[in-house]
């Protein structure tokens, strides 16, 4: 691995860690039949989307050892900071009760 993509396995390891949280709560709300009366599951799904991406360009910046890998691992990094970013909101919507 080179000095080009040292951040890839860390974005890797919680970008997937954090999908499975996500999908954990995504699943209980659909679960629990909570998911028609809150956004809330609209907005995991997002999350999720952008943590699967984050996940499969940060393993594509890892397997490449070229110009490629630094491009995948921008992606990586910003995919991450927009789900982590969302996860945020989702936080704040229900601390302040703003979705219903």
């Amino acid at each position: 691995m080179n000095s080009s993509n040292d951040k890839s396995p860390h974005i890797l390891n919680t970008s997937s860690t954090l999908f499975g949280l996500c999908f954990v709560v995504f699943t209980s709300l659909k679960t629990l039949k909570i998911s028609s009366t809150t956004y809330i599951d609209e907005f995991t799904a997002i999350a999720m989307l952008l943590f699967m991406t984050s996940c499969l360009c940060s393993f594509l910046s890892i397997r490449n050892n070229n110009n490629q890998a630094t491009r995948f691992e921008q992606i990586a990094d910003y995919t991450f900071l927009s789900g982590l970013l969302v996860l945020f909101l989702i936080t704040v919507f229900i601390v302040f009760n703003i979705i219903s």
